[in-house]
């Protein structure tokens, strides 16, 4: 049973906006680490974002760049990843992700994902 839904994505040209939502779905998202992953063509699931639900304290990946952000509604139980300036590189599958207290940057810490959001960013 996928517990997290993400939702937001789409097509959108490059140097447009998208913002992503994950929500928790039969999962309260209260006390975990959540994250935001992608899966670029030609790459393995790559770390975007995380932030820590209880306290905040996000970090993100190298290439990022301050492009993105991530954020929470803790009474509507959503996780948000707003991207701007789009880049067609950052086309790819996004995911959510949770784990239990700490944010990690690795794929392999999480127990919980969503089913994916297709990001589509022409030129």
């Amino acid at each position: 049973q996928v517990r997290l839904v993400e939702s937001g994505g789409g097509l959108v040209q490059a140097g447009g906006s998208l913002r992503l939502s994950c929500a928790g779905s039969g999962l309260d998202l209260r006390g975990l680490g959540m994250a935001w992953f992608r899966r670029v063509p030609g790459k393995n699931r790559e770390f975007v974002a995380s932030i820590y639900w209880e306290r905040g304290g996000d970090s993100y990946g190298d290439f990022v760049k301050g492009r993105f952000t991530i954020s929470k509604d803790i009474d509507a139980n959503t996780l948000y990843l707003q991207m701007n300036s789009l880049k067609p590189e950052d086309t790819g599958v996004y995911y959510c992700a949770a784990r239990p207290v700490a944010t990690s940057p690795y794929p392999a810490d999480y127990r919980e994902w969503g089913q994916g959001t297709q990001v589509t960013v022409s030129s």
